[in-house]
């Protein structure tokens, strides 16, 4: 006969108590993800972000110049992914990209923080090397990624680019 059914049903009490104790602590102790605010940056990458809870009007400014150079900023729509909204303004002189500024990002919490550190840097240098929005993802940073090449889409299709 099994030892468990032999002569003592309490040993069978007492595992199924503890399983069933770890089981509860173990689902109480996973944290759902909280949702990110808006965040607005600054045009220097290294800086980081201040926290703002409205949500940036998407506005773009094409047909006004920036300055006499004729350069002329554009900001691209927000794009909301799963950890929240991206949004990327460019400045064009003479047909070129010449900055791209990520204005809005998830940094609500120290992983989107981390992650958002070296991704936006890294969205941009390829951002401003490829003159497009056909740039690489940046790994661990998907969603951050795509959001960022849709809003520097909307932002070159709002150019005329």
């Amino acid at each position: 006969m099994h030892a468990l059914k032999k002569q003592r049903p309490l040993r069978r009490v007492v595992l199924a108590a503890a399983s069933t104790v770890t089981g509860v602590v173990l689902l109480l102790s996973l944290k759902p993800h909280t949702p990110p605010t808006v965040a607005q940056a600054s045009s220097s990458a290294g800086q980081s972000p201040s926290r703002s809870s409205q949500s940036p009007t998407p506005t773009s400014t094409a047909g006004s110049p920036k300055s006499s150079t004729g350069a002329k900023t554009v900001t691209g729509d927000t794009v909301q992914t799963r950890w929240g909204p991206v949004q990327v303004r460019i400045t064009l002189k003479n047909g070129k990209i010449t900055d791209v500024t990520a204005v809005a990002y998830p940094s609500d919490n120290p992983k989107d923080q981390e992650i958002n550190s070296y991704a936006i840097p890294q969205l941009r240098r390829e951002a401003l090397a490829a003159q497009s929005a056909q740039i690489d993802s940046v790994s661990g940073a998907t969603y951050t990624s795509d959001g960022y090449r849709q809003s520097l889409q909307s932002a070159l299709d709002s150019a005329g680019l």
